[in-house]
């Protein structure tokens, strides 16, 4: 996959796929490309698909200065003027939403509708006790440890498959492989309990969908319609039943993809 230096001082590794209107993924915590499972191929067959990964995982180089969501929003808008992509919607799943919130704030010219999946504006108690508890395994480099909490982000009922280790081994690369990248995604766990724009995500002004499974315990539904409630016209779509997941994308790709499609295809990038 290519790579481009951005004026954020960092190499991004990023992949293009697809014709159409451009749409930016951005991804979560501790994730890399492959995390989109296929979701990305399947947004490919009707727009320009843009996924790269954040600084310091994948194939990414880390840079130097704090990692924090407005960092990273820095370096998606930096990345869409390398490719010189004047605005694109933009998707962010988990951490990846916090970043496209900071982004249509910072740079609303780049972002033509935002698609926020797993979202919050700010932690509150239960959400701080869960990220805190999954960052400890990266803090302390336990890998193992890690990939089980990480169950978390899946729904009872997949996890009780038999089969759920060989379903989940294919996207095994996309996590963390050293302890430099566990280190990054310590600080993104840093900075997903310090995000916090509730009081300003009344000045996005981007057509914005904020999308939740109902079984997500990472960002809580409850989060995910706070931002809902606070961003101008927002659409709220709650997923519900089994597999409505923080890691719906791979649970119930048919449903999300469903409600990503419709929104966009309402909001056509003019020009």
């Amino acid at each position: 996959m290519p790579q481009t230096d951005v004026r954020t001082g960092v190499s991004l590794n990023y992949e293009i796929t697809g014709d159409g209107e451009p749409l930016l993924l951005v991804m979560g915590t501790s994730g890399a490309l492959g995390l989109w499972g296929e979701i990305a191929p399947r947004l490919s067959e009707r727009y320009r698909v843009i996924a790269f990964d954040n600084r310091g995982l994948g194939g990414s180089s880390r840079g130097d200065g704090p990692i924090t969501v407005g960092s990273m929003a820095e370096d998606a808008s930096a990345l869409l003027e390398a490719l010189e992509v004047p605005t694109a919607h933009a998707l962010g799943w988990s951490l990846g939403s916090a970043v496209v919130q900071e982004l249509a704030l910072a740079h609303p010219e780049q972002v033509a509708s935002a698609v926020l999946y797993a979202t919050w504006g700010r932690c509150d108690g239960f959400q701080r006790s869960v990220f805190t508890a999954l960052q400890h395994p990266y803090a302390t480099r336990d890998m193992e440890v890690a990939l089980g909490a990480a169950g978390l982000a899946f729904s009872p009922q997949i996890l009780d498959r038999p089969d759920f280790l060989q379903l989940l081994e294919p996207l095994l690369p996309a996590f963390p492989q050293d302890e430099a990248q566990m280190a990054v995604t310590t600080e993104q766990w840093d900075a997903d309990l310090a995000h916090d724009t509730l009081d300003r995500l009344e000045d996005i002004t981007a057509p914005t969908l904020v999308v939740v499974g109902e079984q997500d315990l990472l960002t809580p539904p409850w989060q995910a319609k706070a931002v809902a409630d606070r961003v101008p016209g927002a659409r709220y779509e709650l997923v519900t039943g089994p597999g409505s997941s923080h890691g719906m994308h791979i649970e119930r790709p048919d449903d999300l993809l469903g409600i990503i499609t419709d929104f966009l295809g309402e909001h056509a990038i003019k020009g």
